[in-house]
């Protein structure tokens, strides 16, 4: 019987890198990434349906209204969401799904999944976390400004998660997440149904 897939919820401040690090476990390792619903404008790139299906604040609240989404936040003037059908669909197949949302999104979803395994990207400092802001070059001062205060509160909630993975050379990084996912599929209560697979097949002999 395959095993059910697990749900990776990836959280990080703005600019730390933690949507580049999804696309490499999706183009290294094979996992599925949920592609999250948002009210921001597209930033200079980026493509509908790929990087988010980019909505209209009525589209979004008519979603919201149909329980179209495992869970939605505001988050610096807009809002952003996880489509539902998608995320069921990818973990009954048995594969596992990374959810790259912000740190409410994230405890919300902990409650409703608590076998999801929650991962907080980092910088290696604060002054690093700015100048990436900076060196991004798609926001105005004000808005870079905005992100560093909205950091500052996330790392108040970084106790709450499971694991730190600081982002200080991309490859490492992404090698660390992925052992922490591997880490998780070989615990106990994983593979309940491979203990009692084999102790059958020793009875049996």
């Amino acid at each position: 019987m395959e095993k059910r897939g697990l749900l990776i919820v990836i959280s990080g401040f703005s600019g730390v890198g933690k949507g580049t690090v999804a696309k490499r476990l999706v183009k290294d390792y094979g996992y599925s990434l949920s592609v999250s619903a948002t009210t921001r404008a597209p930033r200079e790139g980026e493509v509908d349906g790929v990087d988010y299906y980019f909505k209209s604040e009525a589209d979004f609240k008519n979603l919201i209204d149909y329980n179209g989404f495992i869970e939605y936040a505001r988050y610096v003037d807009n809002y952003y969401g996880t489509p539902r059908m998608f995320v069921e669909n990818e973990l009954a197949a048995g594969r596992n799904v990374i959810l790259e949302i912000e740190v409410q999104g994230a405890l919300n979803i902990k409650r409703q999944y608590p076998d999801a395994v929650l991962i907080f990207i980092a910088a290696p400092t604060v002054t690093a976390l700015k100048d990436r802001l900076i060196g991004r070059g798609t926001e105005k001062e004000a808005v870079v400004a905005k992100r560093m205060k909205r950091a500052s509160e996330e790392a108040k909630e970084m106790e709450n998660y499971e694991y730190i993975v600081i982002n200080d050379e991309l490859d490492v990084c992404v090698q660390n997440v992925h052992a922490i996912v591997i880490s998780k599929r070989c615990e106990l209560h994983q593979n309940l149904n491979f203990i009692s697979e084999t102790q059958e097949g020793f009875a049996q002999l």
